[in-house]
């Protein structure tokens, strides 16, 4: 799952563009992009959609709003609806916000880290039941903390979600947004950034940056050219010492290559499937 892309729960006119634009899931979103007087409005259009999503074989997440808010708890009756696949919780730094959405259904949690406490909280929040990855929300959390949002900035952050995630064993995180809508060399910059990071996805808040995050969190082509040819020679080497374009296989080596090689032939079987 690389690429979550944004639509407004309030705007059902929407939906089906978002789930045939390419992105491995889209969210649909209660909180940021729905004005507070629309929010009752948007709850009965995501409930109304339900077979638009179900049909759908693209992931479908649900923002609700945070813990705490006037909405919350309407927000998480949705989580039973068929055709939402998981729930995201902004604001996620309580463990009691998380322990209710847990309590109310069984669908994996994708807890939003934006506040300084949520970082200093990360691997807390990263090993409460039911949550299967961390996402950054950059934006807010250059809000709280009152940084400028550049990289080096936003880079002690960004580690600490990564390692979270490795400690508590789940799924590589979720980076935040570019907010630039037309830099495509931005994005291909803060996308490339993120994986050699360790990030494993990144937020999309519009249809034309999910085909630049797919590639950019997918092997090249000649990445994966290269973990073949590790896996090759290290098979026939029978388990011994080999060198691959110069350098020294030795055992992690082959283990990143095999992932590598293990990913595209899990994404060539899901496409042909």
């Amino acid at each position: 799952m690389r690429s979550f892309l944004f639509v407004p729960g309030s705007k059902p006119e929407r939906f089906a563009k978002a789930l045939a634009a390419g992105a491995d899931a889209v969210i649909v979103d209660l909180e940021d992009a729905v004005a507070d007087v629309d929010k009752t409005s948007a709850r009965a259009r995501v409930a109304e959609a339900a077979c638009v999503f179900s049909a759908s074989p693209v992931r479908v997440l649900l923002r609700i709003n945070a813990a705490g808010t006037q909405w919350f708890d309407d927000d998480l009756s949705l989580a039973g609806l068929d055709g939402i696949d998981g729930i995201v919780l902004p604001k996620a730094e309580k463990s009691a916000a998380l322990a209710a959405v847990a309590a109310a259904t069984v669908k994996p949690v994708l807890p939003i880290i934006e506040s300084a406490e949520g970082v200093w909280k990360a691997l807390e929040v990263a090993r409460m039941p039911g949550v299967e990855r961390l996402i950054f929300g950059s934006v807010d959390f250059e809000l709280d903390v009152d940084c400028d949002g550049s990289w080096d900035a936003l880079l002690h952050a960004r580690s600490r979600i990564v390692l979270a995630s490795r400690i508590a064993a789940i799924q590589s995180p979720v980076d935040g947004v570019t907010v630039a809508i037309d830099d495509e060399r931005q994005l291909a910059e803060d996308s490339s950034k993120g994986r050699s990071l360790g990030f494993g996805g990144k937020l999309c808040i519009h249809p034309r940056q999910v085909a630049a995050v797919n590639a950019a969190f997918s092997p090249s082509a000649v990445e994966l050219a290269k973990a073949q040819r590790i896996v090759d020679a290290y098979e026939r080497a029978e388990g011994g010492a080999v060198s691959v374009d110069g350098r020294m296989v030795d055992l992690p080596v082959l283990l990143k290559a095999r992932r590598i090689v293990n990913w595209s032939q899990d994404v060539r079987g899901r496409v042909e499937g």
